[in-house]
C-alpha cells in the first residue's frame, strides 16, 4: 500500500463509503418507510442536509440505507459469481484437453450473450429482492472468473507439487481443493474486487431502468431513476449526491483492485 498511493487512496475512500452506508444510519436515524408529502422536495438545510426527495424521504438517509443495500447485493453476487468461476476454472484447467476445450468454448457462447439482457429478463419475471438480485448477477458474471482461474491452474498443474500430490494418489478433487485454488488466491482476491464494482454498476442500472428493488427499499440506481425524473425541476440533490456516491464507490474499488493485481502478481512459491 506505501507504494501504491492510489491504491491507499481508494482503500481509505472504501472505508469511508462502507462506514457511511453502515454506521451512517446509527448516527442519522431516518423514516425511509412512510411517506410525507408535507416535507416533500425540500432542499438542502435544516433537519435534512441533502434536503428531501418528491415523497418526503430524507435524501442523506436514503444514501446510506441504499447504499448498504447496494454493497450488500453486490458482495454476495461477487461471492457467488467468483465461487462458480474459481471452481469451473479450475476443473477445467486441471481436465484440460476436450473437456477443457469444451468448458471453455461453453464460455465463450454465453460471453457471447449480452449480459444485461438475461439479467432483465429474469429480474422482470421473478420478484427481486436483494437475495434473489444477488444470486441472478453472481449466476451471469462468473464467466470471466472462470476464464482468469482457468488460466492460472494451466500454469500451476505442472508444478512439481502438484505433480508430486497426483503420483501420490491425490484425487482430483483434492487437488483442486488443496493445492490449485490455494496458490491462484492472488487471481481470487482481485476477481472479487473487480466483481463488486461491476456488480455495483448492474445493479444500479438495473434499478435505474425499474427493475431493482420494490418500496421500501431501495437502492442507488432507483434513486437516481427517481431523481432524473424531475432534473427539469433544477432538484440537483435528488441527482447529484447519489450520482457522486456510485461513481466514488466504483473508483475506490477499481484502485485498490488495481494496487491488489500488481502487488500480488503470479504466486512466488508453492504450497506443499
Amino acid at each position: 500500500m506505501r507504494r501504491h498511493p492510489l491504491a491507499l487512496a481508494g482503500g481509505l475512500l472504501l472505508l469511508l463509503v462502507v462506514g457511511f452506508c453502515v454506521l451512517g444510519p446509527l448516527l442519522h436515524p431516518t423514516n425511509q418507510t412512510d411517506v410525507d408529502l408535507v416535507d416533500a422536495a425540500l432542499p438542502p438545510g435544516g433537519d435534512h442536509p441533502l434536503g428531501t426527495d418528491t415523497n418526503g424521504f430524507d435524501v442523506l438517509g436514503r444514501l446510506m440505507t441504499g447504499g448498504r443495500v447496494s454493497l450488500e447485493i453486490s458482495l454476495l453476487a461477487a461471492l457467488v459469481a467468483t465461487t462458480i468461476g474459481t471452481l469451473y476454472g479450475a476443473v477445467a484447467g486441471l481436465a484440460g484437453g476436450v473437456v477443457d476445450g469444451f468448458m471453455m468454448r461453453l464460455v465463450d457462447v454465453m460471453l457471447s450473450i449480452p449480459f444485461l439482457f438475461f439479467v432483465l429478463i429474469l429480474s422482470a419475471r421473478f420478484h427481486a429482492d436483494a437475495l434473489s438480485l444477488s444470486l441472478v448477477i453472481g449466476g451471469f458474471s462468473w464467466l470471466l472468473s472462470a476464464r482468469l482461474v482457468r488460466g492460472e491452474v494451466l500454469t500451476l498443474r505442472v508444478r512439481e507439487f502438484v505433480l508430486a500430490a497426483k503420483v501420490m494418489g491425490a484425487s482430483r478433487r483434492r487437488v483442486i481443493l488443496t493445492h490449485l485454488i490455494p496458490n491462484a488466491l492472488g487471481v481470487i482476491i482481485v476477481t472479487v474486487t473487480f466483481q463488486v464494482a461491476d456488480a455495483i454498476i448492474v445493479v444500479s442500472a438495473l434499478g435505474f431502468l425499474g427493475f431493482g428493488l420494490t418500496y421500501p427499499t431501495a437502492d442507488w440506481g432507483s434513486q437516481l431513476a427517481s431523481g432524473v425524473t424531475y432534473i427539469s425541476a433544477d432538484y440537483w440533490w435528488l441527482i447529484y449526491p447519489v450520482g457522486a456516491c456510485i461513481i466514488l464507490t466504483v473508483l475506490a474499488l477499481n484502485l485498490l483492485a488495481d494496487a491488489l493485481r500488481d502487488a500480488i502478481g503470479r504466486p512466488t512459491s508453492a504450497r506443499s
